[in-house]
């Protein structure tokens, strides 16, 4: 096996992914970090949610808002609802796993938040509730998806907005998510601050 092509096959499936993604993703990526900016300046929150590697992005994202990203800032308002153990476990023991986002939506969410979905298949049960309670809730979702955006991608409202990676393997998923949750992060700081020199 040569392994270096096949290391070389994967920053060139990479790169190609990318290149993709900003053919199609920039002016959706633009629009919501103006939602996103928009709800943080009318003192709204961003809830985030996702499985596995898309728990660990959205933790991520919600740590560089609560923290900081590049430049020093006031805290931004954000939650990351795969984070707290005793709620995940208390909930998905009584009523099931697929619950363990909606029954927090339905907690934290107000009118004016918003929702950060995170699913590379677009097929998460757990984050499709939480989906439907924040609809319920006139919240504004954005949701990070791949492959053909899946079932979130079809129940979608016109208020919404979908980044969904045109690749079919997980991994360039998640690799293009990385990147479009900093330029999220970035944007969001550009609009606070000015722009980074």
């Amino acid at each position: 096996m040569d392994l270096t092509a096949l290391i070389n096959s994967h920053f060139n499936d990479s790169i190609e992914t990318l290149q993709a993604s900003a053919a199609a993703l920039t002016e959706p990526t633009a629009a919501a970090v103006e939602l996103l900016f928009a709800t943080l300046a009318n003192n709204g929150k961003i809830l985030a949610c996702g499985n596995g590697g898309s728990a660990a992005d959205a933790q991520h994202f919600i740590a560089e808002l609560v923290g900081r990203f590049e430049r020093d800032r006031l805290p931004l308002a954000g939650i990351a609802l795969n984070t707290d153990t005793s709620i995940m476990t208390a909930v998905g023991n009584d009523y099931g796993f697929d619950s363990v986002f909606e029954r927090q939506v339905a907690a934290l969410g107000q009118t004016g938040d918003i929702l950060v979905a995170i699913s590379t298949s677009g097929n998460s049960e757990n984050v499709i509730r939480a989906i439907q309670v924040a609809h319920e809730r006139d919240m504004v979702v954005i949701a990070l998806t791949g492959k053909d955006g899946g079932k979130i991608g079809r129940m979608l409202t016109h208020t919404d907005i979908e980044l969904c990676v045109p690749h079919p393997r997980t991994m360039r998923i998640q690799e293009v998510h990385i990147v479009l949750l900093h330029a999220l992060c970035d944007g969001i700081d550009a609009l606070l601050l000015g722009e980074n020199e």
